[in-house]
């Protein structure tokens, strides 16, 4: 390895590296959001108290079966699979010219999604069932128990996973240069395809995704941090004279 080819790579094709590690970012970030929201939405139906009979049994039934079949396909298969088969066969089933950055998007989100669901409805079954029962006891439904008190503790408890799927997709974007996606993998391909010089090429998309991964997960732990709040709580001298 030359570092002198290194340092001549980086300065010849910085702007293509930002720019790629820009994208993977963008993607990373918001596949992670949207497959949030899709895992929380996951999370509450499912853990929906099925009635003894009735219409609303039998959907609340099917559209459990569904979210299972959904969360078991899109963890058990490969992400680069997955990209294939949404890319490409949406064009052949139905006539699609799927937009690459948005093909990119859904299919992080709803990968996303399908271990976000898992993680949520484990965070909800975590919670103590007494509060449940003191929630209906002050005669609140399932989702007003939910939304106010129990998604709250859970939202807070889901956090370093949350942080930790981030952390998971912005490495995964790399599988997206299957359908073109010009992300930092598919930059430092096409800057190696120009110069040969591949092992100092990657060498400087490893760095690149190794500092990305470390500043978001120091990141996120400082936001975990400040969730948790003071170790040690100190009465005011408001209250010590009070007493």
């Amino acid at each position: 390895m030359s570092f002198d080819w290194i340092v001549r790579i980086l300065s010849e094709n910085w702007p293509m590296f930002l720019k790629g590690a820009g994208t993977t970012l963008y993607i990373a970030l918001i596949g992670t959001i949207l497959g949030a929201v899709i895992g929380l939405l996951a999370g509450v139906i499912r853990t929906i108290p099925l009635p003894e009979r009735g219409v609303k049994r039998i959907s609340l039934k099917v559209i459990n079966a569904l979210f299972s079949t959904y969360i078991e396909f899109f963890r058990g298969t490969p992400m680069i699979v997955q990209a294939m088969v949404i890319y490409y066969g949406s064009a052949l089933a139905f006539g699609m010219d799927m937009d690459r950055m948005f093909a990119a998007l859904f299919i992080v989100s709803i990968n996303t999604g399908a271990y976000m669901a898992e993680i949520v409805r484990g965070g909800i079954v975590s919670v103590d069932k007494g509060q449940y029962e003191a929630a209906q006891a002050i005669g609140m439904n399932h989702l007003q128990t939910m939304f106010h008190v129990v998604l709250p503790q859970v939202i807070r408890n889901i956090l370093p996973a949350t942080g930790n799927q981030f952390v998971i997709n912005i490495k995964d974007t790399s599988v997206l240069n299957v359908i073109s996606v010009t992300e930092l993998y598919f930059t430092t391909k096409s800057i190696s395809g120009n110069n040969f010089r591949y092992f100092e090429t990657f060498f400087v998309a490893c760095a690149i995704y190794f500092i990305m991964t470390v500043i978001v997960s120091r990141v996120l732990r400082y936001l975990e941090r400040k969730l948790d709040g003071p170790e040690n709580y100190k009465m005011t001298e408001t209250h010590l004279e009070a007493r």
